[in-house]
């Protein structure tokens, strides 16, 4: 505990130097690195210390050496989780309610400042490695001309891993340009993380965020990993050879921070951006509406469908294979299994080792940060998201309510210990004694009901971005496939 202390008491010294008027890159030096690492459509039983068959000892080691997030909520799809996490917004309130198609031409609004403007405001090098999907119809909407002085990867969702193509075109660039490059993707963001670390201003400290496409579709892994699952049934085999790829994949990461002696002053945020992508149940009861379309498409047709737009939508929803278990639901949906996910943070320099239980959300991790790296005066008061860091440290803090906005089953919102969902029929549950969602109290409690309600109407909502159903199925958001246009970094209007 005296090591906290003694950190905590650091950080204070540097907010009250930077207040008068001490150049922020004089301290820029002394503030800890940061790597936020975010895997893709990742199940809560997809990690091995909550119990799955899969290997994954990396990610293992964050939690068990630093603070697992028992409770760490985000967004059930990939965009309006990315949007919060940049901004410390809700996504509602951002008109990014779910995942920014291919074909759109919107984005992350671009009046937000975003997570690494705000730290460059503190003398940070901010690097981003892997997925953006967060609009890209314009230059302004792409990374470097949102905060990322180096951007790599990809900019839209479900690419492949080694043709690097999303919906007819190649999707893979450097800073802008397109990149043409051999590998498997997951390999390939290793090698840039280990570049950009060798050649780093070392007089800076440095942001990284490393935004890995695995295990999102297609499912697609290498052999030899492939062969060390192979009595894992159909696509679940696949599946665990990605998480085990991408688990690899962090290893290697921490091996690099910690042969560039960065390790010990580096606060490590990792997470899902969603919970993972589930094959539907045999009981109809317990299906999701798109999952049983995506069932009736598949008995009339056959796979794969022979409309693409179609097949693209069958394969969203038949080909996860994740596990959520004992969490219902998953991806797309407001049950927990889409929004509770596996998540840890380390720092070996501020953080003792336990578990936190309390609430702590995607919108939470920017004014975390900020405070984390002793700059409490730099969090804005228009978010939505509030400040863990003392909570992790053992403290009291304020859990705010939280809004999630599936695109298939409408709003939620959780006024702790409180969830209400409102779609077909009023559902309200105490989600701390009952994350099974098994029991229904809005019957036992109309009062709650009500005032949720309210609440959730009066949120405040920017109009969904997104674009119909109909333009995916016309144009469709294929996973991987093959390369026939031209490369979506080439499409960018000026």
């Amino acid at each position: 505990m005296a090591t906290l202390v003694s950190r905590n008491m650091i950080y204070r010294i540097l907010t009250v130097v930077a207040a008068c008027s001490v150049s922020i890159t004089t301290l820029g030096a002394d503030r800890p690195n940061v790597l936020i690492l975010m895997a893709d459509d990742l199940g809560w039983n997809d990690v091995g210390y909550h119990g799955s068959e899969i290997a994954t000892p990396n990610i293992d080691q964050i939690a068990q050496a630093g603070i697992e997030l028992d409770r760490f909520y985000t967004q059930p799809s990939c965009s309006p989780t990315r949007a919060a996490l940049m901004t410390g917004k809700s996504p509602a309130s951002l008109g990014v309610i779910r995942p920014i198609s291919k074909n759109s031409n919107v984005s992350l609004p671009l009046e937000e400042k975003l997570m690494p403007e705000y730290l460059a405001d503190l003398g940070y090098q901010s690097f981003l490695v892997g997925k953006w999907h967060l609009g890209k119809s314009t230059h302004a909407e792409l990374p470097n001309a949102r905060g990322f002085e180096h951007a790599y990867g990809s900019l839209t969702g479900g690419i492949g891993y080694w043709s690097k193509v999303h919906g007819g075109g190649y999707d893979w660039h450097r800073n802008g340009k397109v990149l043409r490059q051999e590998g498997y993707a997951t390999h390939l963001l290793v090698d840039e993380v280990s570049t950009l670390l060798e050649n780093r201003d070392k007089s800076r400290p440095n942001f990284m965020y490393v935004a890995f496409q695995a295990p999102h579709l297609p499912n697609e892994a290498p052999a030899e990993t492939l062969s060390k699952y192979h009595s894992l049934q159909g696509n679940r085999s696949i599946h665990a050879a990605m998480v085990d790829e991408l688990d690899q994949a962090i290893g290697k990461i921490l091996a690099e921070y910690r042969a560039h002696g960065m390790l010990e002053n580096t606060i490590i945020l990792f997470m899902s951006d969603n919970g993972g992508l589930v094959a539907p149940s045999e009981d109809p009861a317990l299906q999701s509406k798109m999952q049983r379309n995506a069932l009736t498409l598949k008995s009339i047709f056959g796979r794969p469908i022979p409309v693409p737009g179609l097949e693209f939508l069958v394969s969203a929803f038949l080909d996860g294979a994740s596990d959520n278990s004992p969490l219902p639901g998953g991806k797309t949906l407001v049950r927990e299994g889409g929004v509770r996910v596996p998540a840890a943070i380390w720092f070996a320099g501020g953080l003792e080792s336990g578990r936190y239980n309390g609430p702590f959300t995607i919108s939470d991790v920017l004014p975390t940060i900020l405070e984390g790296v002793g700059a409490v005066d730099s969090i804005p008061n228009n978010l939505r998201g509030r400040s863990q860091w003392q909570g992790l440290l053992g403290g009291v803090v304020e859990t705010p309510d939280y809004v999630i906005s599936g695109f298939i089953d409408g709003f939620s919102i959780y006024h702790w210990p409180w969830k209400l969902i409102n779609n077909e029929k009023v559902e309200l549950f105490h989600i701390i004694n009952d994350p099974l969602e098994e029991h229904n109290l809005a019957i036992d409690h109309p009062e709650i009901v009500a005032d949720l309600q309210l609440r959730l109407d009066n949120w405040g909502y920017r109009p969904d971005q997104g674009i119909p159903w109909l333009d995916v199925i016309f144009d469709p958001d294929t996973f991987g496939g093959e390369e026939n246009r031209v490369p979506w970094v080439e499409s960018i209007k000026e």
